[in-house]
């Protein structure tokens, strides 16, 4: 296999493009990224720079908020000792004065945290927008081989509900971190101003909470990676099961897939259950600890208090100080959740951006844009492999010239489709180069080469809409005339008038409303608005019936006139039409020539016919 290995790179060196590879499609997707906790953090808000824009000025708004919450005590305080409890007796415009100021400030604060809070949701959100729109299209920027790693409902819940648990902590959790902080300094200071003794008892009681934090953090933030994954797995299931309910009900496996979605539910559950149990755990400790501080200060303090060492307002100011200490203790369990989560949901995240492009675009120093005309094709001691499989394709050279209409045939698994995918640049070759007009496609902008080359597969897919929108889904907009120019130009004006609703007519969910064959028409519509160079087509009528056949097969003929054309054959009367046939056996390609050639010459093509001819007779 080295030994391969190194073959392949001396012919690539040998062409100049030893700077390639020589594994290609190689990247997967993994299941989350490995970073830590406070890395994860740093990186996702690096990538959603909107979420700490103006982060300052929320911030202080945020510390405001949290300064407020000790107004009560201090206003108890300053009430029962210069007010209620003052020497000559009690003072009432003292009192009210006092309550006055403590309206005022508590409103004060209240605006600086609606402040805040508005802030926090405007930048979280466009910051996740962000996140989306560029997770989205690094999923569309990866090769199709690392796509297939991932089930595609594993990948949407990374996109969704992954960035929605992000969303949740950031707009509630965020906040709530924030605050919490600035009441814990604020209320410890009050505390030590107020009774040093009294202060250093009540932090004894949250010591040990504090001590077992990080092990508390490490075994919540693993239960929700489990529970993130969870339920990627879930909407996976879900959605196959949706996507293929007509397969379920056509084989009679509703049972097996119910119990496949079930087990997919359950384990879900179970996850989300055993990270409850685990928070559940962390929050009792933190109400375990709000009580003994409670019990500490009212006895400690009437000790102190008897001795003359602390005022009863300030032993008063204390327990409320407790309780705005507690706050933030009791809610640091929650927010830990919320936090864990989220963190989850961005490492599933990031993971995505993570993953390595395969097909990226040329530098721009290096990059050519080829004009429009007839393309000519060649591909020059191309290989390819699978992700960590053995060369598939090898050795692969063939010239195409201008307008040449080729038929590529071969056994199933022979390598025909795999060479569509690297004419297309779907896939990048492990050696050698594919070439359009002399250009290495990697030299030309995808932008460019989509407008030039058009794939029309074996089963176009349909997105919800009318036919209309489905006949004019492309690179550019075309217009009603357009499309209803090119349904007569290919001769359909029969099916389509046959349609409750012509060109209007819905076709609903991947098409469903469209028979098989139908679908099919509207990928061959498709292309023939794209008005390609090359155009490959993976058999596109092999779904076709036959009086479908016969309606397009002059709109066919018409579509690559003048055109080069590359039609992947699965049947060999798409091989009799054309005027170059390529056979590619076992990843090699075995025999170039007509079909009346090929035929004679008594070889793998000779064969395939006779065998083909003997079975349709």
């Amino acid at each position: 296999m080295n030994r391969a290995r190194e073959r392949d790179v001396k012919q690539a060196s040998d062409r100049g493009d030893a700077e390639r590879p020589p594994t290609v499609g190689s990247g997967r997707i993994a299941t989350a990224s490995e970073l830590g906790v406070l890395a994860t953090v740093r990186r996702g808000l690096a990538l959603s720079p909107e979420m700490t824009r103006g982060g300052i000025v929320t911030v202080l708004l945020a510390l405001v908020a949290a300064g407020g919450r000790l107004v009560v005590p201090v206003m108890v305080q300053q009430t029962m000792d210069t007010g209620i409890g003052a020497a000559g007796g009690p003072d009432l415009r003292r009192v009210v004065q006092l309550l006055s100021v403590g309206v005022l400030l508590v409103l004060l604060t209240a605006w600086c945290s609606a402040w805040a809070s508005r802030r926090i949701f405007r930048g979280t959100e466009a910051g996740l927008a962000s996140l989306r729109v560029r997770a989205f299209d690094h999923v569309h920027r990866l090769s199709i081989l690392t796509q297939g790693t991932d089930r595609r409902g594993a990948l949407v819940s990374r996109v969704t509900t992954d960035v929605d648990t992000i969303s949740t902590f950031a707009q509630s959790g965020g906040m709530s971190l924030i605050v919490s902080s600035g009441q814990i300094l604020a209320a410890t200071v009050a505390m030590l101003v107020y009774s040093w003794q009294l202060a250093v008892l009540v932090l004894l009681c949250f010591l040990p909470m504090v001590w077992l934090a990080p092990w508390a953090q490490r075994l919540v933030g693993e239960a929700y990676r489990e529970v993130r994954s969870r339920i990627g797995g879930m909407l996976a299931a879900v959605s196959e099961a949706v996507v293929g309910a007509e397969t379920i009900r056509v084989f009679g496996v509703a049972a097996q897939t119910q119990s496949r979605i079930d087990a997919a539910i359950s384990s879900h559950r179970d996850a989300a259950v055993r990270a409850q149990r685990r928070v559940a755990v962390a929050f009792s400790t933190g109400v375990l600890a709000s009580a003994a501080a409670v019990a500490v200060v009212v006895v400690a303090g009437t000790l102190l208090g008897m001795a003359g060492r602390v005022s009863v307002g300030a032993v008063l100011a204390f327990v409320f100080l407790v309780q705005v200490l507690t706050g933030p203790v009791m809610t640091a369990t929650e927010v830990l959740n919320e936090l864990q989560n989220a963190v989850a949901g961005w490492r599933r995240v990031l993971a995505i951006l993570e993953s390595p492009v395969d097909i990226e675009e040329p530098a721009p120093d290096v990059a050519v844009r080829t004009a429009r005309g007839p393309a000519a094709l060649s591909l020059a001691g191309v290989g390819f492999r699978y992700p960590g499989g053995p060369l598939v394709l090898h050795e692969i050279d063939l010239t195409i010239p201008p307008g040449t209409r080729v038929a590529v045939v071969g056994e199933t698994g022979s390598g025909k489709t795999t060479l569509a995918r690297l004419i297309m640049r779907l896939v990048d070759p492990a050696a050698g180069r594919v070439m359009l007009d002399g250009v290495d496609v990697h030299r030309i902008p995808i932008d460019n080469l989509r407008d030039r080359v058009v794939l029309v597969p074996q089963e176009g897919f349909l997105f919800a809409g009318s036919l209309a929108d489905n006949l004019g889904y492309g690179r550019r907009p075309v217009t009603r005339s357009r499309i209803e120019q090119a349904v007569r130009d290919l001769g359909l004006e029969a099916w389509v008038g046959s349609l409750a609703g012509g060109l209007d007519a819905p076709v609903g969910q991947r098409g469903e409303s469209l028979s098989a064959g139908e679908r099919q028409l509207v990928a061959i519509v498709r292309a023939y608005l794209a008005d390609p160079d090359l155009l490959v087509l993976d058999e596109a009528t092999s779904a076709v019936d036959p009086v479908t056949e016969l309606r397009t097969s002059h709109a066919l003929h018409s579509l690559t006139e003048g055109r080069s054309s590359i039609v992947i054959a699965h049947r060999l009367s798409t091989a009799e039409g054309a005027d170059l046939v390529v056979v590619v056996h076992q990843g090699r390609i075995v025999e170039t020539g007509t079909h009346a050639e090929l035929v004679r010459a008594g070889g793998v093509y000779s064969q395939m016919h006779a065998s083909w001819v003997e079975q349709t007779h």
